[in-house]
């Protein structure tokens, strides 16, 4: 389950107006989190707060044979109005949704104008008294500077420091980075083309909805966003380095057609390529595989995954059903010897003073609904994309309210290791029930079994 801490610190991402997935540590963000998923271990109990619109706090306690817990406190320059704090009116899929369609391409306009954006973060963790801490330093709409340390005595020199500044253009983003973890330095970028690329710097257009989103005519072919990037760094104390390239298809919102994302990376000093595939498949469903393969041992491995969303409602009985009315049950009379020779019932006699009853009106044959299309029917919609559209995972069909009520996600890789999660909502808890499987030891299949619970205010 997303923590609190990181859906927070996205909200002060949107409202600084930063675009996190425009980065090539993002590339493999939809598959990894559809076949990555961590499992609960253990009882995990997470209070948090949103204080203040710019001060937040979270409190972590957890038993696996023994207790520990944390401590965490995060404070922003920027007031976060917009972020919804209460565990009972959080979206689901803000916290729990694994498949996340690309985000607009920000309006870089100027550039110029100094702003003085931040964000600081702190956690401390007991009993083992480690300690980490971030710091967000916006300096212009395109510039960004981010430093993130961690204290324990089991690392090297007590600790190290990362530091990092990234350069978001829109049409592309360059990062570098410096830690003193071995002396690394590195650099990486992301170059976007096709799709929305080339209307960056032009105002949006409203569009109309339908069943994947918003989209028009002119989307019904396949459209979407290429982009292609590559990281290399370089170790200066022990002298090694490596670089990796990768490069990502995915569908824009705009699409009328299924949601999907493709990504291909290349590490060419390892010799490792690795393929994944992630799909839609629907408003409640996912889907996601991966292939990896080593040029040099000829090794391969695979992994699927999928998450299945559960409808609000969808196991309620209709109380319609249970206020229509009950017929009256009457008593029958015996036929008559002629009606069961003609295979009838008595017709029932009327008294003589009974007025002439007439025979009811005529109904019109009303037309019957077309059967929706092919395409329609893959497209999860109706033929008319206004009268039939869907919300996708994200959209809630009411202010404070969504239209789901929980997810379940499972995982599969060739050495028959299984991932099981259930995550959802009660009252205002919400929960992740999760368990690791492994079906090669079937004297012992259960390898981790945990409950997590979380309330915010």
């Amino acid at each position: 389950m997303r923590e609190f801490m990181d859906y927070i610190q996205s909200a002060f991402y949107a409202a600084t107006g930063w675009n996190r997935d425009n980065s090539y540590s993002s590339l493999n963000a939809t598959s990894d989190a559809l076949l990555g998923f961590p499992t609960p271990r253990g009882l995990r109990l997470t209070l948090s707060s949103l204080a203040t619109p710019q001060f937040a706090t979270s409190y972590q306690l957890g038993t696996i044979g023994i207790v520990d817990g944390s401590i965490s406190y995060l404070y922003s320059t920027v007031p976060l109005n917009n972020a919804i704090a209460q565990s009972e009116k959080i979206p689901l899929p803000d916290l729990l949704r694994s498949y996340r369609p690309l985000a607009e391409l920000p309006h870089r306009e100027g550039g110029g104008e100094l702003i003085k954006d931040g964000l600081g973060y702190g956690r401390l963790y007991l009993p083992a008294s480690m300690l980490e801490a971030l710091v967000v330093r916006r300096v212009s709409p395109m510039l960004q500077f981010q430093l993130s340390a961690v204290s324990n005595q089991t690392l090297r020199n007590g600790g190290t420091i990362l530091g990092m500044v990234q350069y978001d253009k829109g049409r592309y983003a360059v990062e570098g980075l410096a830690s003193s973890d071995g002396g690394l330095l590195g650099v990486r970028g992301l170059y976007n083309f096709g799709g929305d690329v080339g209307h960056i710097n032009t105002p949006a257009q409203p569009t109309a909805s339908n069943g994947n989103g918003a989209g028009n005519a002119e989307r019904e072919r396949i459209y979407g966003r290429f982009s292609t990037g590559a990281e290399l760094y370089y170790g200066t104390l022990n002298k090694s380095g490596g670089m990796s390239l990768g490069a990502r298809f995915a569908t824009l919102p705009e699409h009328n057609g299924t949601p999907l994302t493709a990504t291909m990376t290349i590490n060419p000093l390892m010799g490792n390529i690795s393929w994944s595939y992630a799909v839609m498949a629907g408003s409640y469903c996912s889907l996601a595989s991966r292939m990896d393969f080593n040029v040099y041992s000829y090794e391969s491995d695979w992994s699927v995954g999928m998450e299945l969303w559960r409808k609000k409602g969808a196991w309620s009985i209709n109380p319609e059903l249970d206020e229509a009315p009950t017929p009256v049950s009457t008593t029958p009379l015996e036929r008559s010897f002629q009606a069961k020779m003609e295979w009838r019932l008595d017709e029932p006699l009327l008294p003589s003073d009974a007025p002439e009853t007439l025979p009811p009106p005529k109904i019109e044959d009303q037309p019957k609904e077309q059967e929706r299309s092919f395409q329609a029917k893959m497209e999860w919609r109706s033929n008319d994309p206004d009268k039939d559209s869907m919300v996708m995972p994200g959209a809630a069909t009411s202010e404070g309210d969504d239209q789901y009520s929980g997810v379940l996600k499972a995982r599969l890789d060739q050495h028959l290791r299984v991932g099981l999660l259930w995550e959802g909502r009660v009252k205002s808890l919400l929960f992740s029930l999760g368990s690791s499987v492994d079906l090669r030891r079937l004297d012992s299949p259960f390898r981790t079994l945990g409950l997590e619970l979380q309330f915010s205010s």
